[in-house]
């Protein structure tokens, strides 16, 4: 791995609440719109070459947005672009820019059931027009599966920490893998072609460290190589191999999953604060930016990818 500095020219707006999350995901690479949400609770779109006023807006939470994620832009995904946010106020909801003031879909808990912070989301299974789902991650360890064609609760399961980051391995193919990341150092990888009607779906863990890994990205170019952050200031870059076969027959005939295994490739330690935003380039391998508690936003090349 091997890190540098670049400067360019920047343009600096001030808004008058701060901002907590942002994807491109939605938009289309002509307009490049980024929508963020903010710790009042709201969604705006902005046009970065006209900052100033929002081409889109609406009080999307009560409370803070902590994650965002889009799809159907940037040439990923089928289907109309949308945005998912989750919110300190235990809701999920799904956004259509065409559709004014309401969301297209509204995830909360029933009457009665205690409300938990969602952490983050995550588009995945848009590989055709009607088929989508979003999967969210609690502050108590659950994560959801949520079906946007069925309008219903897919699978659910609990990580026993809080999940911190989920993301498929990519949004716009049949579910394949899922990564769930949460505090104390461990993440989980889901095996998502084979649901189980009782066990769901297979999965395989693995402690990284001691530290919370803030978020995880897979490599575009390479769905089974992924990047996690932690909080210790570190990078670890992992790859998952397949078993044998991927399903098998329970005792009673029934298509059960088989997780794979997963190795560490390479780590290194970047900085002395937690490195909380990663992501990598789709067009050149193995670039990467990063950055961290300590204010820096730092770019890493990772070299000889295609011999792992």
């Amino acid at each position: 791995m091997l890190s540098g500095h670049a400067t360019a020219d920047n343009i600096e707006v001030e808004k008058p609440k701060p901002i907590k999350c942002a994807t491109f995901g939605a938009a289309s690479l002509q307009q490049r719109h980024i929508a963020t949400g903010d710790f009042d609770g709201n969604l705006n779109i902005w046009n970065l070459e006209v900052p100033e006023v929002p081409v889109y807006s609406v009080k999307a939470h009560k409370e803070i947005v902590n994650s965002i994620d889009g799809v159907g832009g940037l040439g990923i995904g089928d289907g109309a672009p949308e945005i998912v946010t989750g919110s300190r106020d235990g809701t999920v909801k799904v956004w259509d820019h065409r559709q004014r003031d309401s969301p297209v879909v509204n995830m909360e808990p029933v009457e009665g059931e205690t409300k938990r912070d969602c952490w983050t989301v995550a588009f995945g299974h848009a590989y055709n027009d009607q088929d989508r789902c979003v999967c969210a991650g609690y502050d108590n360890g659950d994560i959801k599966l949520f079906d946007l064609r069925n309008m219903s609760l897919r699978w659910e399961t609990n990580i026993k920490n809080g999940v911190c980051c989920v993301e498929f391995d990519r949004k716009d193919i049949n579910m394949n893998k899922l990564v769930a990341t949460s505090l104390e150092g461990k993440f989980h990888i889901f095996d998502m072609r084979t649901q189980h009607p009782t066990k769901g779906f297979a999965s395989v863990s693995e402690k990284a460290h001691k530290s919370t890994i803030w978020q995880v990205r897979h490599l575009p170019q390479n769905r089974e190589i992924f990047m996690t952050a932690g909080g210790a200031g570190n990078l670890h870059l992992w790859k998952y191999e397949y078993p044998a076969k991927r399903s098998k027959k329970d005792s009673d005939g029934v298509d059960v999953g088989v997780a794979g295994t997963v190795n560490l490739l390479q780590n290194v330690t970047v900085s002395t604060q937690p490195i909380a935003s990663l992501d990598w380039n789709p067009d050149k391998q193995g670039l990467l930016l990063c950055s961290g508690f300590d204010q820096t936003v730092r770019v890493h090349i990772v070299t000889k990818l295609n011999l792992v």
